[in-house]
């Protein structure tokens, strides 16, 4: 089977279960299963693939099929420029959490030696992206699942920023004593449960629960990041957080203004309201 008979039957069978770009999709994984650029796969149509090839080619159709995001299958995506592990442990990186890294790094660039703490590390894209773009810049970063940690680590290795990161298990701020941080980030579960059942297919069944959704109102977590921040902030200090869809109206009244001020909101490239700022007092 060369490169074009084999693309143009993955698409066919990836339209069929509703994927909406089966030929993208058919792209990416046979540069993955054949181990060679997509420009490759432009050039040489007529290229023969090898039996592990066609064997691993067909597997991971088999899971997109299934509608398991192409992310899971390669183990990999992008996120500010950089490439990431990733695994079904952590959520995949999307690119509205990048607003929250550039108006992060924006906000302590011009620090000396920023210092900064990330509620819900994940795959750790937000800590190692903002201290790659942070040279001085230190941090700490948890999460309560030791599998996304360990995901976390590697990226951190991966990206030249290890022995600036301190990553640890922990709910919300349980395990961070510290206090006098230039900055609290987080990307936090904001889905509610009731929303759940609403999620596209390959988040729903894929991603992990504890990432999406606090099992609540969407708010839960939200409410203990806000509450915690406050202690672990320095004065001056600023808390970043992604927030969901329909919560521009409803976090804002949690930042009490005799603790917070110039409490802003950014819209994603939707223009739907998804990064809360507020400074300490």
């Amino acid at each position: 089977m060369n490169v074009a008979d084999a693309l143009r039957d993955a698409s066919s069978t990836l339209a069929s279960t509703g994927l909406k770009e089966p030929q993208r999709d058919a792209r990416l994984l046979l540069a993955f299963a054949a181990d060679k650029p997509k420009e490759f796969l432009f050039a040489h149509p007529e290229y023969e693939l090898d039996a592990n090839e066609t064997e691993a080619f067909c597997d991971a159709i088999r899971r997109r099929a299934a509608h398991e995001p192409v992310q899971y299958i390669t183990g990999r995506t992008e996120f500010y420029g950089r490439e990431f592990e990733v695994s079904p442990a952590v959520l995949i990186p999307r690119p509205e959490t990048e607003i929250l890294v550039e108006k992060a790094v924006d906000s302590l660039k011009n620090l000396r030696a920023a210092h900064f703490c990330e509620v819900g590390a994940g795959s750790g894209c937000i800590s190692v992206s903002m201290l790659a773009e942070l040279p001085n810049a230190t941090a700490v970063a948890v999460d309560i699942s030791s599998e996304a940690l360990e995901t976390a680590r590697r990226n951190a290795v991966r990206h030249g920023v290890a022995e600036r990161l301190e990553l640890r298990e922990s709910d919300v701020f349980d395990s961070v004593p510290e206090i006098g941080f230039d900055a609290v980030v987080s990307n936090p579960p904001y889905i509610s449960l009731e929303e759940i059942a609403d999620l596209d297919r390959e988040v729903r069944d894929f991603e992990p629960e504890t990432a999406l959704t606090d099992r609540a109102d969407g708010l839960a977590v939200i409410r203990k990041i806000v509450a915690g921040s406050y202690h672990k902030l320095a004065p001056g200090g600023v808390l970043f957080m992604e927030i969901g869809f329909g919560q521009a109206e409803r976090i804002p009244p949690l930042l009490s203004p005799d603790r917070w001020q110039n409490v802003g909101l950014f819209d994603d490239l939707q223009a739907i309201p998804r990064l809360l700022r507020a400074f300490r007092r």
